[in-house]
């Protein structure tokens, strides 16, 4: 009967010390209900303390803390669709206002573009000026 009770002692001690490293390494979202610390302490009582943290205080790898919001793609929030929508209106504005800007500075500064009351002058390079004029092969 000895043997048995020494059996268990010294299998509640490593299930115990085995549960306080378990809870200690764990990152502080998997730990359910109270925090780490707490659950240290809890762990500390033997055996019973190592079954509250396995059955009630570890949380799995894969799952979401009740807590924190579960992380959406980009094309499922509609935040960011709205964000992004109003970006894009924003650069076709910007856009246009560039576009309109080169066109403006296009016909301010282009030495062939006709002025008003120039139109009685013609072109220098106009083959049909030459003709007139009796220079140009008739």
């Amino acid at each position: 009967m000895t043997r048995i009770l020494i059996i268990l002692a010294i299998a509640a001690v490593v299930f115990t010390v085995f549960s306080v490293v378990d809870c200690a390494i764990q990152p502080e979202t998997r730990h359910r209900g109270v925090p780490k610390g707490v659950w240290i302490v809890i762990v500390l009582v033997p055996v019973i303390g190592g079954l509250l943290w396995f059955l009630i205080g570890r949380g799995r790898e894969g799952q979401v803390p009740a807590g924190s919001a579960r992380p959406t793609a980009p094309d499922d929030d509609p935040a960011f669709l709205s964000s992004a929508d109003e970006r894009i209106r924003r650069l076709e504005e910007e856009l246009a206002m560039l576009d309109a800007e080169e066109q403006f500075d296009a016909e301010a500064f282009d030495p062939r573009a006709e002025k008003p009351g120039d139109e009685d002058e013609g072109d220098a390079d106009d083959p049909d000026d030459d003709r007139r004029d009796g220079r140009g092969e008739a």
